[in-house]
């Protein structure tokens, strides 16, 4: 099945359409991976998934909220007797999804030298990204009872093969694209001009892409493409610019967004029309000292509290949660 390339724009035509009834949706996924230092080089052997067992806690807030959560898992927590224990009932009976995350530099077989450059799976060569893939869909399905269908590249790093991949391992929906972001710093992909809107990976739609949402707010936002990839080497700038209601750059995640900004940044993807929202966020922010953005247990209350506003508001703009079973029925294919 020919597949257009995950790491280039698609051409108008591939736009994706959702039946009437479908409205305005969202959906929350959980980068569900080990813990590491993230101000360190990454490396094979200094993790843990000590956090695994705060994903109870989260299962019932999402279940008291109404909301399936779909938990993007990576070869370390595929592992865990614990995450399996946990999510499993979930996955069986509706109440959670399972999908796949690959992080390379901790997922077999380990035939790569561990840098910047390799941490992107699409950067591999065709075979070691294919093996590594198919081992992690494989346990995955194995330990959690359950086939994944929508994939996450760890690092967002999507590569030429990535597509003719993922729909080699049965996988209907990539949700790795993240707009008005640019990683080629450090050689991954560059997303800065691709659309938050879903679009087909193929011409018979079978591979669905769901971007993560990530909008511009400001009085400049129509000319944010333009103005705020020229700011980067003036990050102080960009603040001020936030401060003065002129440009800011909001992704929709709880992780160094307060909810002020995030009302902002869904208001103008709902005002744009935008059909599908992609929320996200790291599992081992679920425990206190793992990532930057909960350090302690106030900043966890945080968390969740931010969880709560935001689904409160999406409820008063009429956006409903939805799921990876209910995307792939609504999503027109004609």
């Amino acid at each position: 099945m020919p597949v257009r390339s995950l790491v280039e724009p698609p051409p108008p035509s591939a736009k994706a359409r959702f039946a009437p009834e479908f409205g305005t949706r969202f959906i929350l996924t959980v980068d569900t991976e080990e813990e590491f230092d993230w101000d360190r080089p990454l490396n094979r052997d200094d993790h843990s998934t000590g956090h695994v067992h705060r994903l109870e806690k989260f299962q019932e807030f999402c279940e008291n909220q109404q909301i399936v959560p779909i938990y993007l898992v990576d070869w370390p927590i595929a592992q865990s007797k614990q995450a399996a224990e946990i999510l499993k009932p979930a996955l069986a009976a509706g109440r959670a999804e399972i999908g796949v995350q690959l992080h390379p530099w901790v997922n077999p077989p380990f035939d790569e030298v561990v840098n910047q450059h390799n941490s992107y799976a699409g950067n591999l060569p065709r075979d070691l990204e294919a093996t590594k893939l198919a081992n992690l869909r494989a346990a995955i399905e194995k330990n959690f009872e359950s086939a994944p269908l929508i994939y996450r590249a760890g690092r967002y790093g999507l590569g030429p093969n990535s597509a003719e991949l993922l729909a080699e391992n049965g996988i209907a929906i990539d949700t790795s694209v993240r707009p008005l972001f640019d990683y080629s710093s450090t050689g991954g992909p560059n997303y800065w001009s691709f659309p938050l809107e879903p679009y087909w990976l193929d011409d018979e739609r079978t591979l669905l892409e769901l971007p993560l949402t990530t909008t511009f707010w400001g009085m400049l936002r129509r000319q944010g493409k333009y103005i705020y990839p020229r700011l980067w080497r003036v990050p102080a700038l960009r603040g001020v610019l936030a401060k003065l209601a002129m440009l800011e750059r909001i992704p929709l995640t709880p992780e160094g967004v307060g909810v002020d900004e995030a009302i902002r940044g869904m208001d103008m993807a709902l005002d744009d029309g935008l059909p599908l929202l992609v929320f996200s966020f790291h599992s081992p922010s679920l425990r206190p000292g793992h990532t930057p953005y909960v350090r302690n247990e106030d900043d966890l209350d945080q968390l969740y509290d931010w969880w709560r506003r935001v689904l409160a508001y999406l409820e008063t703009r009429g956006a409903r949660p939805t799921t990876v079973k209910e995307i792939m029925s609504s999503v027109v294919r004609d």
